[in-house]
This record gives structure tokens, sequence and C-alpha cells, in this order.
């Protein structure tokens, strides 16, 4: 009795606590009257229904999943649509050219017929989901393994398939709790989206990578689109007689502005979290994954910064890839420092302790930690070699492309291969070297190639390299330990490569053999690196990934019983979620204090005339100077407001959600978090984390001030 008395007081002391004050990204289709209780005690006024319903218009029926990875929401009854400026970049980056920069400008249709259509971009509406758990575990039952994940994969898409029978609908079962429990989410995905507006980016980018992951923050990151249907509603594809889509619900926009302790929401799409993770996975993060990810990203983004800022048409070209890229460096090289600055590691550590006492005389789960040492001891000598391969060899353009052309190769080598299989990987890879090209820029590439190179040679156990291109270079190029070595060997690869030779490349689709490929020394190089993984690591990986796919399985299923009254919420997984909090100021550090808002007096004071991070447009400066506010000045600043943080839990996917208030008003668009809180994606902190959002008052001035665009104004639905 003694014994167990210990182990009580011990989970109660050190137990697993997943959902904190403002913790959270809850479903909202399984809301628990807990958490609906807690949203209300801060302040919401509406309803369960209000929020998420299939029978009446809601919420979530202003939400869409806009493009591949950011959140949108619906602001009219004309389908228009905000979104961040860096989810609709690619787009405008796209509809740029240098005599119509829109990137650099900006851009505001003033009528429709003005807006400009994106092959690339679509939007998705939730429709319903349905909880499937029981028919997918009945179809898993006894699997485990390899063989389960390859089941799983038939279940999922056979469950979706007879789903959207007869159906324009898209669906697709979401695993949630690590395979605890599953999910099938139902969409209708819309293909006809059309530019209507954007900032310059001397403001949709204020601040660069210098003010990324920061506050105080004065970016006004925003862009505008519209979603189009055909006659009947339904989606169509682009028809320029296609009319606005006519939404189930729109948000309204509240130019009231926002107090302090105010209550504020955020629906949206959060890509991913790992708040389940064991210590085991965060040591070989924060030791081995993301010191080499943010090393070669470092070297990659400073080749292509260096030729960006000497021509503006380099700039244009490689904006969206740079912007990708820079993005998550930052974030990686952060997350590593919190991670480590909050002892995450140790709470992990103190968390495992007590599952390890609770799970001791119950044979299913008393194995599982000592498992997971196990398998990370077995993976972790080879974790570095993969992410050297993706982030800094397959980090260079020209051996990406490159390395696409094993299809090609297998074609030609594989015996008894189909007939038109080799047409295909030739036709498949002629398109993708077309698009290859409009992207490439061979002096950064060049540089990239030639530091990847070096780096993995210096950087990975010997034994891991592919030896034989190692040894060729040597022979022809001299030391591995002299840059001037791969410096050559870069300059001759892209001087000889078919890749950036037209009349070579033509005949080689034409007639395609496996020596011409095999010999080229851009293939020649990716290939050496990807057959070496391939063929030796990869086989470790699958292993170990499917290993950590049961473990974790099994460690949650464990956690769940350990603590059956939790109130939990499932890892962010590009599945709609709705997270609660409020508008709060913080300090990060002794004698330091953030207030809850920026003003327009800060982006003057951070304004460098010139400056690729922090220029303003000319006639910013002289509305500033005007104090042309209009409508949108707060009146307790006499100023415009242009950012605001939460204490909201969000991560990347929630890019463009809607910041909404406790009357389902939107308030602003979230774009990011704060650098302190940057440990997010596996721990969230209570004392720290902010959502960093663009006050809506801003991007209203922005449009109708700065852009001229009333007639886009005109449209909302204002609550003053």
């Amino acid at each position: 009795m003694r014994k167990k008395l210990l182990v009580l007081l011990l989970l109660f002391s050190v137990s697993i606590k997943w959902a904190k004050a403002d913790e959270g990204m809850w479903l909202p289709y399984l809301l628990g009257q807990q958490t609906y209780n807690d949203m209300v005690k801060k302040g919401l006024k509406l309803t369960k229904e209000q929020l998420y319903s299939i029978n009446k218009a809601s919420l979530k029926d202003a939400i869409v999943i806009f493009g591949g990875g950011c959140t949108g929401e619906i602001v009219s009854n004309e389908g228009l649509i905000f979104t961040n400026h860096h989810c609709g970049y690619g787009a405008i980056a796209a509809a740029s050219t240098v005599e119509h920069n829109y990137l650099k400008n900006g851009f505001y249709a003033k009528n429709k017929q003005e807006e400009i259509a994106s092959s690339q971009l679509s939007v998705q509406f939730l429709i319903r989901v349905e909880d499937v758990t029981k028919q997918v575990e009945e179809e898993l039952k006894g699997l485990d393994g390899a063989a389960r994940l390859q089941k799983e994969q038939q279940v999922y898409n056979d469950i979706a398939a007879k789903t959207t029978a007869n159906t324009d609908y898209e669906a697709k079962v979401v695993p949630m709790f690590k395979g605890n429990q599953y999910l099938l989410f139902v969409y209708e995905r819309f293909k006809d989206v059309r530019l209507v507006g954007t900032p310059p980016e001397s403001v949709g980018k204020f601040g660069g990578d210098t003010d990324n992951w920061e506050w105080p923050r004065h970016t006004g990151d925003f862009s505008v689109f519209r979603v189009y249907a055909g006659k009947d509603g339904k989606p169509a594809p682009y028809a320029a007689d296609n009319v606005p889509l006519k939404p189930k619900h729109f948000l309204p926009v509240s130019i009231k502005g926002v107090k302090e302790n105010d209550y504020a929401m955020i629906f949206g799409y959060p890509g991913g979290t790992n708040r389940y993770e064991t210590s085991y996975g965060i040591q070989l993060k924060t030791s081995v994954e993301n010191p080499s990810l943010v090393d070669l990203r470092d070297v990659r983004l400073k080749a292509m910064f260096e030729q960006m800022k000497k021509d503006p048409a380099v700039k244009l070209q490689l904006a969206s890839s740079y912007a990708g890229i820079a993005n998550y460096w930052k974030f990686f090289d952060g997350e590593t420092k919190q991670l480590e600055k909050h002892g995450v590691l140790a709470d992990k550590q103190k968390q495992e302790a007590a599952f390890a006492k609770w799970a001791q005389d119950k044979p299913a789960f008393a194995h599982i930690l000592s498992d997971y040492a196990a398998t990370y001891k077995a993976w972790s000598p080879y974790a570095k070699q993969r992410v050297y391969l993706n982030e800094g060899i397959l980090g260079s353009p020209v051996a990406a492309f490159a390395g696409t052309l094993s299809a090609v190769e297998k074609a030609l080598v594989t015996p008894g291969a189909a007939k038109d299989a080799l047409q295909h990987a030739v036709e498949a890879a002629d398109k993708a070297r077309t698009a290859f090209l409009e992207g490439e820029n061979k002096p950064s590439d060049q540089k990239i190639l030639a530091a990847t190179c070096h780096m993995f040679y210096t950087d990975i156990p010997k034994d891991q390299q592919p030896t034989a291109f190692y040894d060729a270079l040597k022979a022809k190029y001299g030391s591995l330990d002299d840059d001037n070595t791969y410096r050559l060997w870069s300059v001759n690869l892209m001087a000889n490569t078919i890749i950036f030779d037209n009349a070579r490349w033509k005949a080689f689709i034409a007639n395609p053999d496996a020596v011409t490929l095999q010999n080229d020394p851009a293939f020649a190089y990716a290939s050496a690196f990807i057959k070496n993984y391939i063929g030796k690591y990869l086989p470790l990986y699958n292993q170990f990934n499917t290993r950590i796919n049961d473990l974790g399985r099994e460690y949650l299923k464990g956690v769940m019983q350990m603590s059956p009254n939790a109130n939990r919420y499932p890892d962010a997984n590009f599945t709609m979620r709705v997270t609660y909090g409020q508008v709060k100021p913080y300090s990060p550090r002794d004698a330091v204090y953030y207030d809850y808002v920026t003003t327009m007096k800060g982006v003057i004071e951070k304004y460098v005339p010139g400056d690729y991070e922090f220029d303003l447009p000319e006639n910013y400066l002289d509305l500033y100077k005007k104090k042309d506010f209009g409508q949108y000045k707060d009146a307790k600043r006499n100023d415009i407001v242009v950012g605001f943080i939460t204490t909201n839990d969000i991560t990347g996917g929630n890019s463009g959600s809607p910041v909404i208030n406790a009357n389902g008003e939107l308030i602003g668009l979230a774009f990011d978090g704060n650098y302190e809180a940057l440990s997010h994606k596996i721990q969230f902190d209570s004392d720290y984390n902010r959502t960093i959002c663009v006050d809506v008052r801003y991007v209203l001035w922005c449009i109708e001030k700065l852009g001229g665009a009333k007639n886009i104004i005109d449209e909302l639905k204002l609550v003053k």
C-alpha cells in the first residue's frame, strides 16, 4: 500500500501535463464541455453550434485551407479572402514581371475584371468530420510495424473513396493521438482563386529575416484573394464567366480595436506539432538534427542573398524559395536554444519516470521506454547523414533536379520495363526541367554545390560517404580538404551537364540512353549520394520510423490510461483547430517589458531608406506625416495599431488564420510566433508563448489609404 501511495504521489507531482492555461489546438468537432466552459469564462459570447455545425452556417464555414499549407478566411458575401502576404507570396511572385512587379510595388484590383487568376492556388472548405476509429481498428487488428503502415493507407483510401463516391468532395482519414483515434475529414475544393490585392513587399515583409519570429513586430503580413465558382455555385476550373462564391458564412470585421486581456480565438489549420515527443527524440533533435539543418541552410541562404541583392530580377526569381528556406532556418536555431533554455528535456524525463513507475507492473507498457532507448541508439549514428543529404546535397537545386532523373535511369536499365514507362519518365523530366530552369540561379547554385559537397566530406563519417565519388573528385581536382577543389568541380559540373544545354538535352530526350545520363556530372553527383543512402541507410531509417510509430501509439495509449480524465488535444496535423487565449503583454527577461501592441510610430522608427528589409513606400511616409489614419486610428494611442500579441497556441499552417473576438468578428490575422517560445512544437510555454498578429485596422488602412482600394473596404461588413 505504501509503495502504491508513493507511486501515486510521484504521478501527481510530475504528471504529464498536456493542457495548461491557453494551451491547446482543439478540434471544433470534438470540443469538450470543459474546454468550451473555459472559453466562455475567458469571454466567448458564441454557442458551440455557432463555432461548428454541419447543419447550420457556423464559423468553420468561413475558414479555408489556402493553397497547400496556409489558412485563409472569407470576409465578404462575395468570396473575398484575407490571408498572410507570405501565404500569397508565391502567387504574387508568379503574377509579377520586372515591368509589372506586384511583389515590389503592390497591387489592388479596382474591380473584379482586374483580378489576376492563379493557376497554382486552390482553397478547401471543411464540410464535415466523422469518427472512423472503429472501422480502421477493425481492419488493423493484430497488425504492427510495416504491415500495419501498409494496411493503414489502404484502409484510409477505401474509407475516403466510399465517402466521396458520386460526389465532388475530397476526403482523407487522419490519425489522432498517434493512431489511437481516426477521423475522416471531408472537403470541397475550389480551384478558381484570383489575386485581389497585396501591399508592397516593403510593407508585407517589413523587417524581413531580422524581425522574423520577433516581437515587437511591424509587418503588414496580409494579402487579398477571391474564390470563384461556376454559375451553379459549385467548384469549377477557371473561366472568365465564373462568379464570386456565395459563402455559407463570412466574418464581419471589427475596427473597435483590442485591449489588454481581450478574448482572442484563432481558427485554422496548424501543420504539425510533436507535443507527445519523448526525451530521446528531443536529444536527437537538439544535438544532431537542428544544428545540422541550421548550418546547411545558412550556407544556402548566403549564396542566394549574395545574388539577390545584385539584381532585382534575381531577387524576384528567388524570392519565394529564399523566404521558405529562411523562415525555418531561424526557427530551428531558436527551437534548439529555447528547448535547452526552458529545460524541456528534463521535463520529459520526469514525465517518463512517472510513466515508468506506473507501467512497471503492466506487461503491455513496461517495455516501451527501454524499447525507445534501444531504437534511438540504433538510428542516431546515421541521423546526421540523412539531414546532410536532404538539406545539403539536395539543397542544391540542380542536384535536386538531377536526382529526379533517377526515374528515367530506372526506365532505361530495368529489364522488362513497360514500353511506355520510358516515354512517361522522359516527358515528366522534360516538363520538370522547364519549371526548374525558371527558378534556377546558376551563380548561387554553383556556390551551394561546392559548399555542401565539402561540408558532407568534412562532417559525415567517412564510412557513410560515397567513397568512389570522393576518390574521383580527389584524383581530378585535388585535396578534399581544399575549398578550391570543390570550386573547380562545381564550375565543371555547371558547364558540362546536359541540364543547362538545350541542344544536348533535346538530343537526349529524343533518344535517351543510360550511358549519357550516367556520365552526366550533375546526375552522377546526385545519384552517388542518393544510391548510397537508399542502399545502406534508408532501410535503417524505415525500421526506425516504423518502430517509433508503434512505440508512439503504445506510449500514448498508456498515458491516456494512466490519466484517463485529463483534458487532452491531439497533435496538430493540418486539420481544423480552434485555439483561444487573451491579448497580453509579456516580459521575456529581466528589466524588459513588451507591450501588447505596436504602432506605425514604430514602423517609422525602424525605417531605413533603401534598406533590403526596412525600406518603405514613399506615399507611406507622406500619409504618416499627415496623420491620415481615417477611421482606423486607435483613439488611445492617436496612431494606427500595426500588430498585437495574444496567448493563443498556434504553429506553422496557422499562417493567415483569423484572430476572432468574443463575438465572432475578425480583429487580426495570425502570422508568426515569438522567439522566446520557439520550443512550441514540442512543448507549450504558458509564460512566454505569444502569437503575433497583424491588426485588421492596419490591413484596412493599407488597402484604403496606402493602396487606394476603397472598393475592397466597401465590400466588408465593418463593426464600429
